[in-house]
C-alpha cells in the first residue's frame, strides 16, 4: 500500500487567520492544478488543550510529498502559517500502512 502522511502540530491564538490562510492557498494550487499535491487534508482543534492543533495531510507517496514541499509556494505558505502560531509547530512524518474504510 503507498501513501505518505505528515501531520502538523502547532499551537495558535489566530485559528481563523491560519484557516483563511489555508484556503487560499488551497484554491490557489487547485486553480493552478500543476505539480504534486496533497490528496486529502483535514485540521483537527484538540478538546483537551484549547489552542492546540494538527493538520493532517495525505500525499500519494512520500516522493509526492517531498516535491510538494520543495515548491515556492509550499515554503512560503508554511512561513506565513508558522508565524502565526505561539512557539514552533512539530511534524510528523507517516508512512501509511494499512487504511481502513467503515461505510
Amino acid at each position: 500500500m503507498a501513501g505518505f502522511v505528515q501531520i502538523i502540530e502547532y499551537r495558535t491564538s489566530k485559528p481563523d487567520e491560519i484557516k483563511a490562510l489555508m484556503d487560499d492557498y488551497s484554491a490557489k494550487r487547485e486553480a493552478e492544478g500543476e505539480g504534486p499535491a496533497p490528496v486529502r487534508g483535514i485540521t483537527c482543534a484538540d478538546r483537551d488543550e484549547s489552542g492546540r492543533y494538527f493538520a493532517i495531510v495525505e500525499f500519494a507517496s512520500y516522493e509526492d510529498a517531498m516535491a510538494n514541499s520543495r515548491r515556492a509556494d509550499t515554503t512560503e505558505f508554511s512561513a506565513q502559517m508558522m508565524a502565526l502560531c505561539d512557539g514552533p509547530g512539530k511534524f510528523y512524518n507517516l508512512d501509511l500502512t494499512e487504511e481502513m474504510n467503515y461505510r
